[in-house]
């Protein structure tokens, strides 16, 4: 059987498993246990106009390291056929590795890579990025090639990216292109390049934690706000435009930890996490940081859902209530401006989270050292500017200071 003949059976399966589900009102509990002689993919999803066709849950690769291959390896056995990567990622490692493990398989997968640009990068930057990521690729295309971390529309409207698409497109390089983005500004860039028609994918940061729906659930003594209540609107608006949509920062903020007291019967918080986005029928599927096989396996326990299960909708609330107090929604940035030393605190926090969260401190200094600014000027400051800048009631001034001495 085909990759393709097993993903239309699949999607019969889903589709029969579904009705009957539907029918009770909740699909059944699929854990680690009952899903799971062999944790698979068991539904593909036509990604908006591009007309590919991918697994439902993707494998992400912002922390692989050399000597990993068989980490991406073990998920396409399972069914995974989308591969997210960047040239930044680990330096490049990453690239290097999904390269090598899919050498032979390159026909069965679709590669999405990035490269990020300034409102004044030129078309012959992109193109020299475009051509080292092909090289650690090993591949002569990339099927979806990302404008990476937008945040402001001046780097989406940068004329050079389209004279840059276009040429790489006519090449061969590059069959479809997108925008990824995770800050303060993503709606409003969002907005706009759905408006120009500017792209056939985005990578946007989403999770039960951003959408008002899951608050609407909740108590009134329940004290925090949904952060991005116009992202479902914006993702609405792409999908009728026909833009292939798939979601990252699926678990808001990853403090897997917290939740194993609360884990019943095998189903996870991860798991219910993604069952949560996929519910959303603007979301084509999520993209996830595939560190381990078991982590390979729990999470392929939450594919083929378009719905939640029983127990998810209180493993999500109880998260959000030990969490709440503690995750910076960094796409909201609602601090902006607070600082009068410019230090950029949504993206500061954002960094520490790798850290104390994601318990990947290499990767945290990674991406703060990629920033502009730092927190270097928190170390001397009394905190009082940004003391109450945080609408969630964060204490930014006892969380930048110690954040750059962990990552500086």
């Amino acid at each position: 059987m085909t990759r393709n003949e097993k993903g239309a059976f699949a999607r019969r399966s889903f589709l029969q498993a579904g009705a009957a589900g539907a029918a009770a009102g909740l699909l059944p509990t699929r854990s680690r246990a009952t899903a799971g002689k062999r944790a698979e993919v068991k539904r593909y999803v036509v990604l908006g106009r591009t007309g590919l066709e991918i697994s439902d849950i993707t494998f992400g690769s912002s922390r692989l390291r050399t000597g990993e291959e068989d980490l991406v390896a073990y998920a396409y056995d399972r069914g995974v056929t989308y591969f997210d990567t960047a040239e930044g990622y680990t330096g490049g490692q990453s690239e290097s590795v999904i390269g090598n493990a899919l050498l032979g398989k390159r026909d069965q997968v679709v590669i999405a890579s990035k490269t990020s640009t300034r409102p004044s990068t030129t078309r012959d930057e992109m193109m020299s990025a475009l051509e080292g990521s092909l090289r650690r690729l090993r591949t002569d295309y990339i099927d979806v090639f990302f404008n990476h971390a937008v945040n402001s529309v001046a780097q989406m409207s940068n004329p050079e990216w389209h004279a840059f698409a276009e040429q790489a497109k006519r090449q061969g390089k590059i069959r479809f292109t997108g925008m990824s983005g995770h800050a303060g500004h993503l709606v409003e860039c969002l907005d706009y390049a759905f408006d120009e028609d500017m792209v056939d994918v985005v990578l946007v940061a989403y999770n039960f934690g951003q959408d008002p729906k899951f608050y609407e659930r909740l108590t009134q003594s329940f004290d925090f706000v949904a952060t991005q209540p116009d992202l479902p609107r914006v993702l609405e608006k792409g999908k009728r435009k026909g833009v292939g949509v798939v979601t990252m920062k699926n678990l808001m903020g990853a403090r897997l930890n917290d939740m194993r007291p609360f884990e019943t019967g095998g189903a996870t918080f991860a798991q219910a996490a993604f069952r949560w986005v996929l519910s959303n029928a603007n979301v084509d599927a999520v993209t996830i940081s595939m560190t381990s096989h078991a982590l390979i396996d729990e999470y392929l326990g939450a594919s083929g859902a378009t719905a939640l299960v029983h127990g998810d909708f209180e493993l999500l609330k109880q998260y959000a209530r030990l969490n709440g107090a503690s995750y910076c929604r960094h796409a909201c940035n609602d601090c902006e401006g607070a600082c009068p030393y410019g230090v950029p605190i949504a993206d500061v926090l954002r960094t520490r989270m790798y850290a104390t969260h994601y318990k990947d401190l290499e990767f945290a200094r990674s991406e703060y050292a990629q920033l502009a600014v730092n927190a270097a000027a928190c170390a001397s400051c009394s905190g009082q500017p940004c003391r109450e800048a945080c609408t969630h009631d964060l204490r930014i001034d006892q969380l930048c200071g110690p954040a750059h001495s962990l990552l500086a």
